[in-house]
């Protein structure tokens, strides 16, 4: 075991090392953030960021792709902040709706609603929440998107959640998060999904 002298050295020399890299990194630009991966979080991880956001006196705007035709705990929360703009425009899953051409104009209708957001400079972080499902599906295509994207403000940064994003969109994007499933009570336990974790 290291006596509290050498670990003091250790954490000195630690320290110096990461100064020097954080000195050396002061680009600031506004962000597309990919939470993609069959692991629980890409919602929440969004949803903290959203929290974060508002912490810092930023204007936010959050449209949520499948959810919608169900009470969340975020919508309820959120409504409660002037300063984000929060749309749950999704009918459910595709296969609850089972009507592609009804799922497109949804899709749509929600994908309009982003492309707003992002040509509105008075957003600093823009959510599309489950966008990455309605990609997987044709819903939208996706070289659309990435031209939408390439329009953002210098400064914005816009998060994109949903399992299989494609590898076009994780190529343009600036961080990729991939939730990893190692457990799931839905699979291993049979628990349904529960208000305040799921939903």
């Amino acid at each position: 075991m290291r006596t509290d002298a050498e670990h003091a050295e250790r954490m000195a020399k630690k320290k110096a090392a990461q100064d020097s890299k954080v000195a050396a990194r002061d680009a600031e630009k506004g962000l597309i953030i990919v939470h993609t991966g069959k692991g629980k979080g890409k919602t929440t991880a969004a949803l903290g960021m959203v929290i974060r956001a508002v912490g810092h006196g930023m204007r936010v705007g959050m449209v949520q792709f499948v959810k919608g035709a169900m009470t969340t705990g975020e919508a309820a929360v959120l409504a409660r902040f002037p300063e984000v703009d929060f749309h749950a425009m999704g009918e459910g899953f595709t296969w609850n709706t089972q009507d592609r051409t009804r799922d497109i104009a949804t899709a749509r209708g929600a994908w309009d609603e982003v492309k707003r957001m992002i040509a509105d400079p008075s957003y600093d972080l823009i959510v599309a929440d489950e966008l990455n499902i309605v990609l997987r599906y044709d819903y939208l295509p996706v070289d659309e998107v990435l031209e939408v994207l390439s329009t953002k403000g210098a400064m914005t940064h816009v998060v994109i959640t949903g399992r299989n994003a494609p590898e076009a969109l994780i190529d343009a994007a600036d961080l990729v998060t991939d939730m990893t499933q190692v457990k799931h009570p839905f699979r291993e336990q049979g628990v349904k999904a529960q208000k305040g974790i799921e939903f």
